[in-house]
């Protein structure tokens, strides 16, 4: 089964963060629940690349979650962030959501509604991460080409033919259909339409 991720919970309030994580739990969501900024971060820095969201109350010590953000942005992580949120905390929000956070709730927030909202931004962590996987793929079948096999790739992606193709290499056409064979075992495409939407893909 699909690994959701799961929901990186943070608020220095124990019986909140206790509270949030049994609901969160409770709709099915996997939840690792932290009592501070630094804590996380220590935690982050010793795993391999999160899998999920990351919930963040607003007003924490000795770290605010706005200020937790711009650490996890240094870090280049660039999974869904939503926020926790009083009234008067909406101006300083309103700044994170321009850097890049998800959402925020604003307090009292609805159970069903902080729930469904984080389910959106698993799903959106998903399908970036997906598209990371696919471009890490492609990245890969690209860088193992021989130089000559690139040179081949393309021109066969500008849609030359064979002959050519040999004639601008100064080849034969046979070592020109050799390397075209071998470009597209590597890079995983049966037609010259392929390699030029791989490439263009990039």
């Amino acid at each position: 089964m699909h690994d959701p991720g799961s929901v990186y919970l943070v608020d220095d309030d124990p019986g909140v963060r206790d509270a949030l994580a049994f609901l969160l739990r409770s709709r099915g969501l996997a939840v690792r629940p932290f009592d501070s900024g630094p804590t996380l971060l220590d935690t982050l820095d010793r795993e391999p690349p999160p899998r999920g969201v990351f919930l963040l109350d607003v007003r924490m010590e000795p770290m605010s979650g706005t200020r937790l953000h711009d650490e996890l942005l240094a870090r280049q992580l660039r999974n869904p962030v939503l926020f926790l949120t009083g009234h008067g905390d909406i101006p300083m929000v309103v700044e994170a959501l321009k850097k890049g956070a998800f959402d925020f709730l604003e307090k009292p927030y609805s159970d069903n509604a902080l729930a469904d909202r984080l389910e959106q931004a698993l799903a959106v962590d998903a399908a970036m991460q997906a598209e990371g996987a696919q471009a890490a793929e492609r990245s890969a079948r690209l860088a193992s080409l021989t130089e000559r096999e690139h040179e081949v790739m393309t021109r066969v992606a500008a849609g030359k033919l064979n002959k050519i193709i040999a004639d601008e290499l100064n080849v034969s056409v046979r070592t020109v259909e050799v390397h075209r064979a071998r470009v597209f075992a590597k890079l995983g495409v049966r037609s010259a339409a392929e390699v030029a939407t791989l490439l263009a893909g990039r």
